[in-house]
């Protein structure tokens, strides 16, 4: 039977809408396309230009604060959240879904650029060499990951911490409360949609004209249009079968043999090249990178107008904007568990790190290369077509029909992982936040990225490409603001309600009646099945929320009692600006230690009645309590949360329903 599609309609339909509109500039006026879209560039930047610099230089200090910061303590979930993903896993993950295709594109073509038109120095000398690598390190650092980061992490912190549906709007729920559910929540969804699918048609036309150029120097194939057209359309099916494998098999899979192959090639060019050369190189690269990151954050050029600053940080930093949607999403969806310290450290550090040293490799690599053995063809050759860079390169260096080939299937992975990882995204933020969508629907949208890609490859080439990103990351940066001020807000009505906990240890209440200590002896020494748990939850902690909830009631409070099919149950006291109360409890299982009473048995798993709470805190077994213990409880657990939302930063977030976390 046909499933149907999962969609938030306004926005579904808004961002094919708006879409569309640009796409029709060049379907409809072919021949004046490119030049419509070279001056919506040029408006943008000459008037937008210092905004891109400041929002992204903001937002890296922000980062780096947040991680340093108390805050960092704070998880991606509820307290006893363990992360979804092994650690090689999701480091391999957040490599292969921020910049791939860019570093293969760009690797040696960055570096060989600037080096022979630097934005200030002397073309081909040594200062060119310095600016060279340090403007590439810029381009390419923790500034790129700390616009990746706050989306994530904003993500991740509500959606996770709060079950909030996982799509932009709701890391604004501190700022915006139940607004996010209308035409200001619709409109973010929509610029996150429209930014992400044209930053990924964007570095699908990077990874396509690569693809076109190592296919041509490995087999002669024509560098044309035709054959890039057909090069999307290949590649496009791959990643749909990438996309109906799931995230766990394809993606991950994916990601880490792609990681692989890529720090082999790295590894054979640092050792066929001038080894001690760049270990040299690496440390200057790396302290000139760090002595200028503050001048070169807000430079702007203001006071020397060039068109360098146009061409490659403004683009860049639009880029990355328009990816961040796409990234902070993903990484969002793979970080689930992790600490806020643990995230922005891994986000903003580890790929980065990689990538300097890439860069190096193959960036001083070139460079010496052009310097001696090529007496400047391969400088030439990269100014002529910048796509041909990598492999005009490998033709200096031992096997070049083998890194050529490898070369070509390291881009078409990246490419695939970039379309099939972007359509689950876009996939979600278009449903509402629902990842449980349609087989279908998520092949569409793998579809419909190749199709844009292939649209603006007709309109104008790369060009087009390029300028409708940066027109397209504009209103994101306001979102991205947004989203910054927001999370500092929820944070710090979290950290409130930490620094509370610590003061008073968030325990179960003392038993006030009904437990024996004979009785709690022998459920010691015999661990309950899950039977036993789904029949305390649905009898004794039912009957005691009830009660309670009858209670409060009566005296002015509105309370129900709420159940789910997962056998969770939790008394709900609705409140106005400020977060519900919930104390709810679920069942829940850990695996037994070994070499305990309980393993005498041989039970695989322990069974409890775990308790959660709407801020996320840790909760606690209460299995076998009485009916009165477990009304003494709720009250110990309600009058430390009328304490917390007295408090000035407790009012400031006012969280959506709470649901049972997973068992």
């Amino acid at each position: 039977m046909f499933k149907p599609f999962v969609i938030n309609p306004p926005v579904f339909f808004g961002a094919l809408l708006t879409i569309g509109l640009f796409l029709a500039v060049g379907v409809v006026f072919p021949r004046e396309a490119d030049e419509i879209f070279a001056s919506l560039q040029s408006g943008i930047l000459t008037n937008f230009g210092w905004l891109y610099l400041l929002a992204v230089g903001v937002v890296l200090a922000a980062m780096l604060l947040l991680c340093l910061s108390r805050y960092g303590s704070l998880k991606l979930g509820p307290d006893d959240s363990t992360p979804d993903f092994s650690f090689p896993s999701w480091i391999a993950m957040l490599f292969a879904a921020g910049m791939g295709i860019g570093l293969m594109f760009y690797g040696v073509g960055e570096p060989m650029t600037h080096y022979m038109a630097p934005p200030t120095a002397e073309p081909g000398t040594i200062p060119a060499v310095r600016e060279a690598m340090s403007v590439t390190f810029l381009h390419w650092g923790i500034h790129a990951w700390a616009i990746y980061a706050v989306v994530g992490l904003s993500l991740a912190y509500f959606g996770y911490r709060y079950n909030l549906p996982l799509t932009i709007r709701s890391g604004l729920y501190p700022l915006l409360k139940d607004k996010i559910n209308g035409p200001i929540g619709h409109a973010v969804d929509i610029f996150a949609v429209v930014g992400t699918v044209f930053g990924i048609a964007t570095s699908m036309g990077v990874g396509v004209t690569q693809i076109n150029s190592g296919l041509n120097f490995l087999l002669g194939v024509p560098i044309s249009v035709p054959v890039q057209l057909l090069i999307i359309a290949v590649v496009t099916g791959l990643a749909t079968i990438s996309v109906v494998s799931g995230l766990e098999k394809g993606v991950r899979i994916l990601s880490e043999l792609n990681l692989v192959v890529a720090i082999l090639l790295m590894l054979f060019v640092l050792v066929v090249g001038p080894t001690a050369e760049l270990a040299r190189d690496f440390v200057q690269n790396l302290g000139l990178y760090l002595d200028s990151i503050l001048l070169r954050t807000f430079n702007i050029y203001a006071y020397e107008p060039t068109p360098w600053i146009d061409a490659w940080t403004l683009f860049y930093w639009a880029w990355w904007i328009s990816w961040s949607p796409f990234v902070g999403m993903f990484i969002a969806r793979i970080s689930r568990g992790r600490t806020v310290r643990e995230f922005l450290t891994a986000v903003l550090f580890i790929p980065a790190g990689f990538t300097f040293v890439w860069m190096t490799v193959f960036g001083n690599t070139a460079i010496f290369i052009d310097q001696t053995v090529a007496g400047g063809a391969l400088g030439t050759a990269i100014a002529n077509d910048l796509s041909v860079g990598l492999f005009e390169f490998f033709t200096y260096l031992p096997f070049p029909v083998i890194t050529s080939t490898l070369a070509v299937i390291l881009v078409a992975v990246f490419f695939v992982t970039s379309a099939d990882s972007g359509s689950v995204v876009i996939d979600a933020i278009a449903a509402g936040g629902e990842t449980q969508t349609t087989i279908m629907q998520r092949i569409f949208w793998c579809a419909f990225v190749g199709v844009v890609a292939a649209c603006l490859l007709l309109a104008g080439g790369l060009d087009a490409l390029q300028s409708v990103t940066i027109a397209s990351a504009l209103p994101f940066i306001f979102v991205i603001l947004a989203l910054l001020w927001s999370l500092l807000s929820g944070m710090r009505a979290d950290l409130a309600q930490e620094l509370s906990r610590t003061e008073s240890a968030l325990t179960p209440a003392q038993p006030a009646a009904g437990v024996t200590w004979q009785r709690r002896l022998a459920m010691m020494l015999k661990a309950p099945t899950e039977a036993d748990v789904r029949t305390f939850i649905d009898k004794e902690a039912r009957a005691a929320l009830e009660q309670v909830a009858r209670e409060l009631t009566n005296r002015g409070r509105a309370a129900t009692v709420e159940a789910d099919e997962a056998g969770a149950i939790a008394l709900r006291a609705p409140a106005e600006g400020v977060r519900d109360f919930v104390y709810g409890v679920a069942p829940a299982s850990h695996p037994v230690a070994m070499l305990t009473p309980l393993a005498a048995g041989k039970p695989d798993l322990r069974y409890e009645a775990r308790t959660y709470f709407s801020s996320g805190n840790r909760g606690y077994d209460i299995m076998g309590f009485g009916r009165d213990q477990l009304i003494a409880d709720v009250l110990v657990q309600f009058e430390r949360y009328l304490l917390l939302v007295k408090s000035p930063d407790m009012q400031l977030l006012h969280a959506a329903p709470e649901h049972a976390p997973g068992t």
